[in-house]
């Protein structure tokens, strides 16, 4: 069994950290602690059976909008055997800090939901209105369109009764040079 005291620093308290470090620990396996310091880094302690912790290292090195992992430095021991669960070491006071941040960022929600989604409502607002301009103009162009397909419909009835009387006549002028043709005896 093997030892790791880790302690990390960055932006690292107040923010979730401590919690994402257990979850991975117990998915890793891992027994031992993670606890606040006073200078703002956060040791850890992690005993495991086979000694092998760069799943774990690489995983705590988190990034992401609220965690800002800086930098780990590790130390390697042997292990106790002390540990039965991976969990937080909580310092006095803490929870009420806890709360005062998490009433903090409540605060800072509601302002956000209040005062971002009225300026996005307006968006909409205008968004709307234009699709509403765009879609009447889209049934004036339909409408052209279908005007300007019963004016071809139209036109090509008129081509086609045309036709017909010319063929007509064509025809009717033919049936005159053949009769021509066969009282010479030009055409059987």
């Amino acid at each position: 069994m093997n030892k790791i005291r880790a302690t990390v620093s960055g932006r690292i308290q107040n923010v979730g950290y401590r919690a994402k470090v257990i979850r991975i620990a117990k998915d890793i396996g891992l027994t031992g602690f993670i606890q606040n310091l006073d200078d703002g880094r956060v040791r850890i302690i992690a005993e495991n059976k086979n000694g092998d912790f760069g799943k774990f290292l690489d995983a705590i090195r988190i990034k992401n909008t609220l965690i800002d992992v800086v930098d780990v430095e590790v130390e390697h021991a042997d292990a106790t055997g002390d540990f039965a669960d991976f969990y937080k070491l909580v310092g006095g006071g803490e929870t009420d800090e806890r709360l005062d941040k998490a009433s903090d960022y409540l605060k800072k929600l509601i302002d956000v939901t209040e005062h971002g989604f009225g300026s996005l409502n307006s968006k909409v607002d205008v968004m709307i209105e234009k699709q509403n301009e765009t879609t009447a103009e889209i049934r004036e162009l339909r409408e052209a369109q279908n005007e300007t397909t019963a004016e071809i419909r139209g036109l090509r009835e008129d081509m086609k009764t045309y036709m017909d009387h010319k063929f007509g006549e064509i025809e009717s002028e033919l049936d005159v040079i053949k009769s021509a043709l066969r009282a010479k005896e030009i055409l059987c």
